[in-house]
């Protein structure tokens, strides 16, 4: 699953059936989200207590074996936000979030550090996959071979980041047509093509280069 969510981020599609992606994560919910931890028994590290929520690393609804995966009990903001992703991209976007806002009120800033989600260590990377909520929610990619861009038709401002560049891209949907602004706020980016996922694409004569504080605005036809 974890291997889907990257497939899903680098743009390669599914690596499993569709339908089994979705019922796995659905059963991840519902057998390891936890809206509270009392009476929770966890022999390892404590990344949550008490009244706050998490989703465990895995859990035995049915028959726990003699020697279970060692960390199964416990809570890892990596492995959350990466399940969570997963989700979003299944289109199961009230259970991603409540996983999460969970996350985000145990690093609240007055119990835990809002910059240091506790793993195997401080500071530790794996948390990183939060950014990848991002891609999901907008749908975006970027190919620096075919300079085309790509979000979710979704109403609204949205960030967006290629690595070199990095911008906002608001969408506003009309009668026929969304009008898109997409803006550039560092850096500089170079498009042939910008489209709109199920809606249309739209192909530029030459390639546009796109600066900072600069806007290219666009009709993408509904």
């Amino acid at each position: 699953m974890v291997g889907q969510v990257f497939a899903h981020i680098s743009g390669l599609g599914y690596l499993h059936n569709p339908d089994h992606v979705a019922s796995t994560l659905k059963a991840i919910m519902k057998y390891n989200f936890r809206d509270n931890l009392r009476g929770h028994f966890n022999h390892m590290r404590d990344f949550a207590l008490g009244e706050e929520t998490a989703l465990l690393m895995a859990s035995y609804p049915h028959d726990r074996p003699e020697r279970p995966f060692p960390y199964f009990n416990e809570v890892m903001t990596g492995f959350e936000y990466t399940a969570a992703i997963g989700m979003l991209y299944e289109g199961q976007t009230a259970s991603a979030l409540k996983v999460i806002s969970g996350i985000r009120n145990r690093y609240d800033g007055l119990l835990r550090s809002p910059f240091d989600e506790a793993e195997c260590g401080h500071h530790y990377a794996r948390a990183m996959a939060a950014w990848g909520a991002v891609l999901a929610i907008t749908g975006f990619q970027y190919s620096g071979v075919t300079r085309s861009m790509t979000f979710a038709a979704r109403a609204g401002s949205h960030f967006w980041s290629n690595g070199t560049a990095w911008g906002t891209c608001e969408q506003i949907p009309g009668n026929r047509s969304t009008t898109v602004r997409l803006r550039v706020l560092s850096g500089s980016v170079a498009l042939r093509e910008f489209t709109i996922t199920g809606l249309d694409t739209v192909q530029f004569d030459q390639q546009k280069l796109v600066k900072p504080d600069e806007a290219l605005i666009m009709q993408v036809s509904t």
